[in-house]
């Protein structure tokens, strides 16, 4: 719990809190209000799931965003997915070109996740949305030793996989937000990392530079700013993240 809320070093929450990359702050913020709302009984969960009907038939379009901001009441579950959310949403943003790169493969996962919802009767997606970033992650860090209960080590590739199998043996059955999260991670994953280095550096993932302009806009002397904290973070020595420990 002290590597979760202080960053493993000793960091200060508040400190820890913002230095955290833009997007990751916000979800993350985001998460923890939503929850806090529920457990207070100001909100109810029937106001936050999505519903094709709700949405497009009732114009209650908040539902778009708020399906991926909750995660349950205050639990132990909430924290365990604001651990995933600050650890490996916070790495790939900062190693992302700019955070328009990042924010560009959020709003493709949070598209695709909505639009193929319906199919699988997904009403809430924030943790299949997690599970994409846990996915891309994970194949972008291929040497990356975890740990997972304190008695399982194996490389990153494998993190999905552990995770899904530790829902079987939970929950008895296949966990469908988490395959959905590594189908729609894959996709990414492919075309981003794999497809531009057989089909001469072509990018089909890369965000449009009207896109990449919007962010721009909202730092002063243009994306300067962004570079060099991606830059940074890319420079900087990134503890090896471990699951917390489930008890």
């Amino acid at each position: 719990m002290a590597a979760m809320l202080g960053g493993g070093d000793g960091m200060p929450l508040e400190q820890w809190f913002f230095e955290m990359p833009v997007c990751t702050r916000w979800w993350t913020t985001a998460t923890v209000i939503t929850g806090v709302l529920v457990q207070c009984h100001i909100l109810t969960p029937f106001q936050l799931f999505y519903s094709f009907r709700a949405v497009w038939h009732k114009q209650q379009y908040w539902r778009l965003l708020s399906t991926f901001i909750y995660f349950g009441p205050l639990s132990l579950n909430l924290l365990f997915h604001i651990f995933f959310i600050q650890r490996y949403a916070r790495m790939l943003e900062e190693a992302a070109p700019t955070r328009a790169h990042f924010a560009w493969l959020l709003a493709y996962a949070s598209a695709t996740l909505l639009a193929i919802a319906p199919l699988f009767n997904q009403a809430f997606l924030g943790t299949t949305l997690s599970s994409t970033l846990v996915y891309i992650w994970s194949r972008r860090n291929p040497d990356t030793r975890l740990s997972f209960l304190g008695v399982l080590t194996f490389k990153a590739p494998w993190l999905p996989w552990v995770l899904i199998a530790f829902n079987v043996v939970l929950h008895g059955h296949w966990p469908k937000d988490e395959v959905c999260g590594i189908i729609v991670g894959h996709i990414w994953y492919f075309f981003n990392d794999i497809y531009p280095s057989t089909h001469n550096g072509q990018r089909p993932m890369d965000p449009p530079q009207w896109w990449i302009r919007v962010f721009e806009r909202g730092l002063p002397g243009g994306g300067d700013a962004d570079s060099e904290v991606h830059a940074a973070a890319l420079n900087r020595d990134v503890a090896v993240p471990a699951v917390p420990d489930v008890r």
